[in-house]
């Protein structure tokens, strides 16, 4: 039975130039699909988000606006967007959910705008909250919720076990479908012209110290089956004609099972895929499953190498197995199956001294270039080291000691510089110098140039050649100051994509 009380749910724009199905938004709405009445706004695809916002809640149907919040550019409508809901519907509640609000509740819940906040998965809290509010029910032990007493004091319930994936409610795609065409979210990538974007599971089973899953999940992982997977992804494909997937998953690759049970079902399917592993899990596979999987279309995965220092990778608590020769040795491995690797390094760790510091991100560059030699066709995303509020954790407390803190507002997280920290471009840490921060971002320059990624399907064979050129030189000499001609090319004449900003 559905209530009176209506619920706009808001997905806010996003840094990605390419609209993907915003699957949050997505499954929130299938939590109170038949029970509560719900419309969906997705910043994405409206040129005035605002003005459809207002529209809907000027009708006076409406008592809930939930917003899904990422760290970065969905702030920038998040924010503003909540408190002119607040200014002009004050008697509306607001519901924020997501990774920003799960990590930064705080500074949340001490705006004056956001009533609750659904701490990591809200399939349960979410439809339970706005039934206690709608009967007058307490909803103080509500879990996976956070919430704020009359006195102020910040509440966070406790948390509720992963539920069963497949026992959840399949996502209404039909539905998003009346507001905005379900083919408008299916775009070109260097995997085919439909790409689907999909998450099969939530949560990771790791607890590597510099990961904002981890906080959230706390070392949980919960899957649906091959079997579902393939079931909705082939819906999708016969209504809307995707033709290949992403993966959105934290760690899409956890069970060798799962794994080989889907691609044993997408062997036909002729679909291209990608998604995001961990190097120690996927190196336990077999040849038989890898190769099983390139068959089935697995194109490219993503891994979080991090760094090649094994010293590092222990302190990031990567699960004790990685190492930086099981990095190497993988990205050969991956080659023989023909599929890419796509490495993520993260430089810029506190160190105790400068000189320190120094010697990392060099031996890290090293180690890149070490990894490019073994195989090529490995691609490289580099960011700068970004802390995340693991509390408790020894890296967390030593950058505290170092004198990082964030932001003491939810307005402050708006400026340019908090923006950038976000998405791993500015570090804001103070034992990274500019110095420092300009010999990573020309080291990536030059790097780009050399290796121009294969996500970026716009580059013709012509751009390429003439960008490596210059790229090629200072890459071999090392070389890497002041590399403006790569610049200036890259920024009006190739467009050049960082997928480490946009994805693919």
């Amino acid at each position: 039975m559905t209530t009176d009380a209506k619920v706009l749910l808001f997905n806010p724009r996003s840094a990605n130039s390419k609209h993907r199905i915003p699957n949050s938004i997505l499954q929130v709405g299938a939590s109170i699909y038949g029970r509560h009445e719900f419309v969906i706004v997705d910043g994405n695809l409206e040129r005035d988000p605002w003005s459809v916002i207002r529209q809907y809640l000027e009708s006076g149907s409406f008592r809930y606006f939930a917003c899904t919040v990422m760290p970065g550019p969905q702030l920038r409508q998040a924010i503003p967007f909540s408190k002119k809901v607040r200014e002009f519907f004050p008697e509306l509640i607001n519901i924020w959910g997501g990774y920003f609000a799960s990590n930064q509740y705080k500074v949340v819940m001490e705006s004056d705008f956001v009533d609750f906040v659904i701490y990591g998965p809200g399939d349960n809290a979410f439809p339970a909250l706005l039934d206690a509010l709608d009967t007058g029910a307490p909803y103080e032990f509500i879990p996976n919720l956070i919430w704020k007493t009359a006195e102020g004091d910040i509440i966070k319930n406790t948390k509720e076990t992963l539920l069963d994936q497949d026992a959840l409610p399949q996502l209404p795609y039909d539905y998003l479908d009346r507001f905005y065409p379900l083919r408008r979210y299916l775009n070109p990538t260097f995997l085919g012209k439909k790409t689907l974007a999909y998450h099969s599971s939530m949560g990771c089973p790791f607890k590597c110290s510099f990961c904002a899953v981890v906080p959230i999940y706390e070392a949980r992982w919960r899957g649906k089956s091959a079997a579902n997977i393939y079931r909705e992804v082939k819906y999708v494909q016969e209504k809307w004609g995707a033709d290949s997937i992403e993966f959105h998953d934290n760690n899409f690759f956890v069970s060798e099972k799962r794994t080989v049970e889907f691609s044993k079902l997408m062997l036909k399917e002729n679909m291209n895929w990608w998604g995001e592993g961990r190097i120690d899990t996927v190196d336990q596979y077999s040849d038989e499953s890898l190769a099983l999987m390139r068959r089935a279309g697995c194109r490219m995965i993503f891994f979080g190498a991090e760094t090649g220092n094994d010293a590092l990778l222990k302190q990031m608590d990567k699960g004790g197995k990685q190492t930086g020769e099981q990095i190497r040795r993988f990205a050969a491995r991956m080659k023989k199956f023909d599929i890419i690797p796509e490495y993520s390094f993260v430089l810029g760790m506190p160190a105790d001294s400068p000189e320190q510091v120094w010697a990392q991100i060099e031996e890290d560059i090293a180690f890149i270039k070490e990894v490019k030699a073994i195989n090529p066709d490995t691609e490289i995303i580099i960011y700068i080291y970004s802390p995340v509020p693991t509390e408790g954790s020894d890296l967390y407390e030593r950058i505290t000691k170092a004198g990082f803190s964030f932001p003491a507002t939810l307005e402050d997280w708006l400026s340019p510089q908090w923006e950038s920290f976000d998405l791993r471009r500015n570090p804001l840490t103070p034992w990274l110098t500019p110095a420092m921060v300009r010999r990573i971002r020309d080291f990536e320059t030059v790097l780009n140039a050399r290796f121009p990624t294969l996500s970026d399907t716009k580059l013709s064979s012509l751009q390429r050649r003439i960008i490596q050129l210059p790229g090629r030189l200072r890459y071999r000499t090392g070389f890497f100051r002041f590399p403006y001609e790569i610049k200036v090319l890259q920024k009006f004449w190739l467009r050049y994509r960082q997928p480490e900003i946009e994805g693919m």
